[in-house]
């Protein structure tokens, strides 16, 4: 018989890190940490215990400018249950840091799980720990992501759960990664019982399609709008004139013209112009590419014709758009 000093403790919960990356999505931190809360509450046990960590141990300013206090800095040796990075803006800086590279990497030795939320993918991909993973990326940063990491499955997918990693593209699909991970391991009951006190309807598969601004193909009702705007993606690097897209989805350059009036209120060229300007503005803000080949990679033969139109769309020469901070332009998609 055991003494009573030797009784048996119990489980013991969940140890989980929060590596926050400055300008991280304060939404990440508290969409991710609610629902271990909400399931210790409602078990009347303490399921998890979580820890906010920074690079050396100071606040850290989010996206948002919140100043957010952590618990520790991120020591050498790391003894979590699961890592979840968070990072949102500039997150190339800090892929490129030998060191938490290698930081990441001891780290996965000894983690049950390492998960990312929206850029902290980056992140472990850089370190090698995506490597032929599906990884789930925010539709803003999924061009750039695809260009640097050709060793990773980047998916446009909500989030992803894989034995040991886990992926999220952000915003509100953090409830729902953070949802089903818990019901992996302590029942879809629980799972379900928390999402109710969210507000929440269902929990999303990890599978379904993230809600993008200004996906006319999703959205418009007509067969021979939906081939040309499909055609125009396919042919980013190398445009094709509006008569020759006319003309390969059966419609005279009139017809095409008016029904693009009609249901996206914007001509075809501008349109063309306008996701040409995406890629660029993405490849630019996201990727180490020369601007050069950027240009070309947005179908613009001339580098001082795609200065132009670039300058007068964002208010600055592409040379100077090269970091995805919180100050540089936006890419409207709406």
């Amino acid at each position: 018989m055991k003494r009573p000093s030797e009784a048996d403790p119990g489980p013991q919960p969940q140890r989980i890190g929060f590596l926050l990356l400055p300008e991280f999505p304060q939404i990440g931190l508290a969409a991710a940490i609610e629902p271990l809360f909400i399931a210790n509450w409602l078990s009347a046990t303490p399921l998890y215990r979580w820890e906010t960590l920074s690079l050396d141990g100071r606040p850290v300013r989010a996206s948002n400018g919140a100043s957010v206090g952590v618990d520790a800095a991120a020591p050498e040796e790391v003894r979590f249950d699961a890592l979840f990075l968070l990072a949102s803006f500039d997150v190339k800086r800090h892929a490129g840091d030998r060191r938490l590279r290698a930081w990441l990497r001891r780290v996965a030795r000894h983690c049950a799980a390492m998960g990312a939320i929206e850029t902290g993918a980056e992140l472990l991909a850089a370190a090698g720990l995506l490597d032929g993973q599906p990884v789930a990326i925010h539709w803003d940063n999924l061009q750039g992501f695809k260009e640097s990491h050709g060793r990773v499955e980047a998916v446009p997918q909500l989030y992803t759960m894989t034995p040991g990693r886990l992926t999220c593209a952000g915003g509100s699909a953090v409830f729902d990664m953070m949802l089903a991970w818990i019901g992996a391991r302590h029942g879809e009951a629980l799972a379900t019982e928390i999402a109710g006190h969210l507000l929440l309807d269902r929990i999303r598969a990890p599978e379904e399609p993230q809600p993008v601004p200004g996906a006319e193909t999703r959205q418009v009702a007509s067969p021979a709008l939906r081939r040309a705007l499909a055609l125009m993606a396919q042919t980013i690097e190398e445009p094709l004139p509006c008569p020759a897209i006319a003309e390969r989805v059966g419609l005279s350059t009139r017809q095409l013209q008016r029904l693009f009036d009609r249901e996206t209120g914007m001509s075809p060229a501008r349109h063309y112009m306008q996701i040409r300007l995406a890629r660029a503005h993405a490849l630019l803000q996201q990727t180490d590419l020369a601007v050069t080949e950027i240009a070309m990679s947005a179908g613009f033969g001339s580098l001082e014709h795609f200065s132009r139109v670039y300058r007068a769309r964002f208010g600055l020469a592409p040379s100077r758009d090269r970091r995805q901070i919180v100050a540089a332009p936006a890419m409207r998609r709406g």
